[in-house]
């Protein structure tokens, strides 16, 4: 299996009750994007110049989240 590093990647997985919640990073070669689906729903998408703005955004909504209540998919 080839790994490409530009291929879209799930960052973390939440869940709170019967609804799940997660990010996808999406690498480029100029800017990246970071998504966040609700329920499987795209609720945003943000692109940075940099790999790490943009996972820190995600990291820093994810932090929101658990504060918010959801918590790790197990």
């Amino acid at each position: 299996m080839t790994i490409n590093p530009t291929d879209p990647t799930v960052l973390w997985r939440l869940t709170r009750g019967r609804s799940t919640a997660h990010a996808t990073i999406f690498p480029g070669p100029t800017q990246t994007t970071v998504t966040w689906f609700i329920d499987d729903v795209m609720d945003r998408a943000e692109q940075y110049d940099s790999l790490d703005l943009a996972m820190a955004r995600a990291d820093q909504i994810r932090g929101i989240l658990l504060k918010d209540g959801w918590g790790e998919r197990g």
